[in-house]
């Protein structure tokens, strides 16, 4: 009999301090009434209360998909699919749609607004879990293998099933566009190739959807607004008074934290100078406020969470939707905090992505904490099914030494 937690509480305390930081740094950045918050009469509790409230509905999230059941949850990847398709093409209904920045982003839900291209990205990682996890591609993987050895020709079957997740992919991305939302298209693509690269497809037919994908991606970037985007992220100074003026405010709020920081609450750049400071900038006064060590801290949280994401996967069989969940849903989390820091680092192209778990922002905190959730229950699971294969081992050892006991006494039977 061997003990073993129930869960992974390491990825439960990580996560937990990671909202406890975000709900300071939230207070902190709106507690100020800047001209910019006074035009829209707020109090200095708005945003705190607001986020507050989308704290505890995520933790209700995330309590909902830890004990939910695995079984029940294989037969939703398509449903939910379907529905994160739907919310999508909602956000262009007049009346249910709002826009912003002169993008169609959001569904208006009491008492907030919704972001579905959030869900999109569970959608999709649930999606591929179950389609990998599918004995059509298992039998179509291994069908690829043995043309392979056998030196075959003709049209490889894993091909086509590599066709129909990058179909779907392409479908979503097509919405984004037209919302338009290019940095969620992308994400989402980066997302897909990242679960397809373990799946044991090819590496030449992902190689080749990238190299079919790149013209697309640059006509995009033509676009003057996209291109004045990357042309500031090269030469940032250069345009600090324009286009540049929020990434460079970025840096100065990392430079004037140093190592601790100036204070919590004494923060100079959330005065009106760093825009979206308690969203996607967060980061930046965060460095500002708390200094490079905290900050430094914070990447460690999100790389904790990632390496005990990971060995949620590698408890579970190689192949099964169980270990394609725990991998897609770390992986997710990871790539959004990697690509929110290297954006306010300037080693990114500017893109508005909130930072997980601790930016102000519903639809962000409701997914990935749900995600959180969900690798908690296949962390319980897996160190269960750990301890009842011990249990046995343990028995079945047992069982040999009473027997070899017993013939060391009264010798072997004749």
């Amino acid at each position: 009999m061997i003990g073993v937690r129930t869960y992974d509480r390491w990825m439960l305390l990580a996560t937990l301090t990671l909202v406890f930081l975000g709900v300071l740094m939230v207070y902190s950045s709106t507690s100020v009434i800047t001209p910019t918050l006074a035009k829209k009469h707020v109090s200095e509790f708005h945003y705190l209360k607001k986020h507050l409230f989308t704290v505890l509905i995520s933790f209700a999230a995330m309590w909902v998909a830890f004990v939910f059941d695995k079984e029940t949850l294989k037969r939703l990847p398509v449903p939910v699919l379907v529905v994160s398709m739907l919310l999508l093409m909602l956000v262009f209904v007049p009346g249910l749609g709002v826009e912003a920045g002169g993008a169609r982003r959001w569904l208006r839900l009491w008492p907030s607004t919704f972001q579905p291209s959030e869900l999109v990205k569970l959608a999709m990682v649930m999606y591929l879990a179950w389609f990998l996890s599918s004995e059509g591609f298992k039998n179509a993987v291994a069908g690829s293998r043995a043309r392979r050895m056998a030196g075959e020709k003709g049209v490889d079957p894993q091909f086509m099933y590599f066709l129909m997740p990058v179909s779907v992919m392409l479908v979503f991305q097509m919405i984004f566009l037209l919302q338009p939302d290019f940095g969620a298209a992308i994400s989402l693509g980066a997302l897909t190739v990242g679960i397809l690269f373990i799946s044991g497809v090819k590496i030449r037919y992902m190689f080749s959807l990238l190299v079919l994908g790149l013209p697309a991606v640059v006509m995009l970037l033509m676009k003057p607004y996209r291109l004045q985007r990357v042309v500031t992220f090269l030469d940032p100074w250069q345009h600090r008074h324009d286009s540049g003026f929020q990434l460079v405010q970025s840096f100065i709020a990392f430079g004037s934290g140093g190592l601790t920081g100036r204070g919590l609450g004494k923060s100079r750049q959330k005065l009106d100078f760093l825009p979206e400071v308690h969203t996607d900038f967060i980061y930046s006064m965060v460095g500002e406020e708390l200094g490079l060590i905290v900050a430094i801290g914070i990447l460690m949280l999100f790389s904790l969470i990632f390496v005990r994401g990971l060995m949620v996967s590698g408890r579970w069989k190689e192949g099964s939707f169980e270990y394609y969940m725990a991998y897609g849903l770390s992986l997710m989390i990871a790539m959004q905090a990697l690509v929110n820091v290297a954006v306010v680092t300037g080693l990114l192209p500017t893109k508005g992505l909130p930072l997980p778990f601790i930016s102000y922002g519903g639809s962000s905190m409701l997914v990935n904490m749900t995600a959180v959730g969900l690798l908690l229950n296949y962390s319980r699971s897996a160190q269960r099914n750990e301890s009842y294969i011990a249990q046995k081992e343990d028995k079945f050892t047992d069982i040999l030494e009473r027997k070899k006991a017993k013939r060391a006494v009264y010798g072997r039977k004749k």
